[in-house]
């Protein structure tokens, strides 16, 4: 340690790999956050799909129906906001391990274009895992295009754990 307690970058660079190698593996599996999401509606009536899932990394897809959809064909803003929050919550639970309790304290969304097609993709990262709060940055698309629909911060609070 160098004066006052700081570190010399060459130890920072080594507590950075440390850290990375600790934090590489998705405490969840695809399969269980499906499970975990499916527990929350009707038999038949869940159309959210877990595609992929990485450490701080999560995609989705929603299938939308006529309810989902706005005059024109246009994916709603409110199934958009729904999809963002929910790979969000899954993205908390690559770190955290299934926390039910785990509550969104902030989303703001910004719709860049109109979001058309049959299923809605939403991909999670994650910007910050911090002890106060967790920040996850989301790109939402429809099937019918490749550009970014619209995109989405959104903060977790994750109850302390004893």
């Amino acid at each position: 340690m160098g004066p006052r307690g700081w570190r010399s970058a060459r130890e920072r660079c080594i507590a950075a790999a440390m850290t990375q190698t600790q934090q590489g593996v998705s405490k969840v599996t695809a399969e269980e956050l499906q499970t975990f999401f499916e527990s929350f509606t009707q038999s038949g009536t869940h159309r959210q799909h877990v595609e992929r899932v990485s450490d701080g990394e999560v995609v989705m897809r929603f299938d939308c129906g006529p309810r989902n959809l706005r005059p024109g064909g246009y994916i709603s803003g409110p199934t958009q906001m729904g999809l963002a929050d929910s790979v969000a919550y899954a993205v908390v639970f690559t770190r955290a391990g299934i926390t039910p309790m785990a509550l969104t304290s902030n989303l703001n969304i910004n719709f860049l274009r109109p979001c058309q097609g049959e299923t809605l993709e939403a991909r999670g990262k994650l910007l910050k895992f911090g002890r106060a709060g967790v920040v996850v940055d989301v790109e939402l698309r429809g099937s019918s295009s490749d550009k970014l629909s619209s995109h989405a911060i959104v903060t977790y609070v994750v109850p302390a754990t004893d």
